[in-house]
């Protein structure tokens, strides 16, 4: 195989390099002047673009194995483990090959293995899955984005160490050239990254994204590989393009499991049956976080929600100042509930992604004309611009046991929302945990009785120390919670049986007691740590 190295800014100059393209003959000073910048730039444009490619996969790891394994710290340690660990392998592949073969035909053979690597990802995604389904699910994570993403990161890393081969013509030169290389690499990296983020993924969807970077690859292949040079390589190569360019027609280009993708969820809608009814569910990456009867807005399926439905009930229905907060919307089950419910209820929701609002109002029965005002950004930037003491209840329903935003969980937050409360206001929130013997729900409990005087565990048993994995809701003010009270205005409220039970405080006690108590802070919440157990046990 023979090889044309890739000239420096020094042999622009010579004979080889005056054959420009015929047009230019009539200003051949400016046309060579066009000729030498661009050439100059060359490889800095290779590594700069096949960086931020490989940056972008990275983000776009996530939505893509969101459906499959949902998204925690384990798929983020997964991704970037496994990416750094295609990087640290293809810079010392790309090393090893670029001393033996080191050329444009091999640059070129190197990013059409990129192509073939990312354009594939769309289609495995839909195959692997299944040959890992029945490992544990650690084991699933790190085997499912070693199968989908070590490829194109080891190919795409070994692109710096051949293009630094192709430039270096002075070996004084060496650690300037190396030099030069890394720093544009990584600017590409970083401009993939915040591009992904900020752009790409809303903007296209990651299977389109995936796409386009192929396509992306696809001209630098041709263009920094010099493929027409060559012809066994070109012939190889424009086979392995036809391959790469039927992968959108064979996978379907919108084959994406999701409804809308935005930049915190793969989302989707279901129809299912529950007890004799049509509901939807609504899916945020791999969990159902709502199940909704759009004809009835009264309907809540899971028990937590019935518990704030009842917690709701403490207030007069008929007074016209009730106000409530919402911190999650998902499916907005809870703001028609109380919008049906209470007639002259205001309602806030403070939901940090606008897609999911938007598909409560196209899919799930949320009416155009409601009175639920929804707040698109996070709660903890949120909360301090909302009116002090305006909230009769606050109700948090952020959490799952995949990702729980611990900011808040923390002290800090608590005093935040306890200014929104009126005199006798409620702070309620459900916790995934096992009760017995986790620690999630216990340090909730201890960090709300700094803010708060009065905390209460709410259920449907009236026990504390629950082993199994279970939702419990957890209600702080600061009056005392009447029992009886809050079961009767509920009955007047709805008609319906009410099933709250507020776990007395010496047993409360006695359960907290039982393990070392642990106080959330912005400076130490290590809420990733206590949900990790649950996550694992029930997968």
């Amino acid at each position: 195989m023979t090889s044309s190295p890739l000239p420096g800014p020094s042999d622009i100059s010579q004979p080889a390099d005056s054959a420009l393209a015929p047009g230019l003959d009539v200003a051949p000073g400016f046309a060579r002047s066009v000729a030498a910048g661009a050439l100059a730039l060359e490889p800095y444009a290779t590594v700069f673009l096949a960086s931020g490619v490989t940056l972008i996969l990275e983000i776009v790891a996530a939505r893509i194995l969101a459906p499959h394994i949902g998204v925690s710290v384990y798929t983020w340690t997964s991704i970037i483990g496994v990416i750094l660990a295609g990087i640290s392998l293809g810079n010392w592949l790309g090393g090893v090959f670029a001393d033996r073969w080191g050329g444009r035909a091999m640059l070129g053979v190197v990013l059409l293995l990129g192509v073939a690597t990312t354009a594939i990802i769309p289609v495995m995604a839909g195959w692997a899955p299944g040959w890992v389904g029945g490992l544990p699910i650690l084991l699933r994570i790190v085997l499912l984005t070693l199968i989908l993403f070590i490829a194109p990161s080891l190919v795409l890393a070994m692109v710096s160490p051949v293009v630094i081969k192709l430039t270096l013509k002075d070996l004084g030169k060496t650690g300037s050239v190396a030099g030069r290389i890394y720093a544009v690499s990584t600017a590409g990296a970083i401009l993939g990254t915040f591009l992904t983020g900020f752009v790409l993924i809303q903007a296209f969807g990651s299977q389109q994204t995936v796409y386009g970077l192929a396509a992306v690859l696809t001209v630098l292949a041709v263009v920094s590989g010099r493929l027409w040079r060559t012809r066994k390589v070109a012939v190889a190569g424009m086979a392995l393009l036809a391959g790469a360019g039927a992968v959108p027609a064979i996978n379907g280009p919108l084959s994406t499991p999701c409804l809308e993708e935005s930049n915190y969820f793969c989302i989707r809608v279901a129809e299912s049956e529950r007890d004799g009814h049509q509901v939807k569910e609504l899916i945020l990456d791999q969990l159902v976080h709502s199940y909704i009867r759009t004809d009835d807005p009264t309907h809540l399926e899971y028990p937590y929600q019935k518990l704030f439905a009842e917690l709701v009930a403490a207030y007069p229905s008929d007074r016209p100042d009730f106000r409530a907060l919402f911190i999650g919307g998902g499916g907005y089950e809870m703001p028609r509930y109380v919008e049906e419910t209470y007639s002259q209820s205001v309602i806030e929701v403070i939901e940090i992604d606008p897609r999911v609002t938007q598909t409560a109002f196209d899919h799930l029965g949320l009416r155009p004309d409601s009175r639920v005002t929804s707040i698109n950004r996070d709660a903890r930037m949120t909360v301090p611009d909302l009116p002090r003491a305006a909230y009769d209840i606050v109700v948090g329903d952020a959490f799952n046991d995949m990702s729980v935003p611990w900011h808040l969980t923390t002290l800090e937050f608590n005093g935040q929302v306890k200014e929104l409360l009126r005199p006798g206001g409620i702070y309620a929130v459900n916790i995934i945990d096992a009760p017995s013997s986790g620690r999630f729900l216990r340090a909730v409990v201890h960090t709300l009785r700094q803010t708060w005087p009065h905390v209460y565990i709410v259920n449907a048993t009236g026990q504390a120390g629950v082993e199994e994995r279970s939702t419990t809701v957890v209600a702080a003010s600061d009056r005392e919670l009447d029992e009886n009270f809050i079961r009767l205005r509920f009955v007047q409220a709805t008609g319906q049986v009410p099933a709250l039970r507020i776990v007395r405080g010496d047993l409360v006690d006695e359960w907290l007691n039982a393990r070392d108590l642990v106080l959330l802070t912005d400076d130490y919440a290590p809420v990733d740590n206590y949900v990790a157990p649950i996550y694992l046990g029930s997968r």
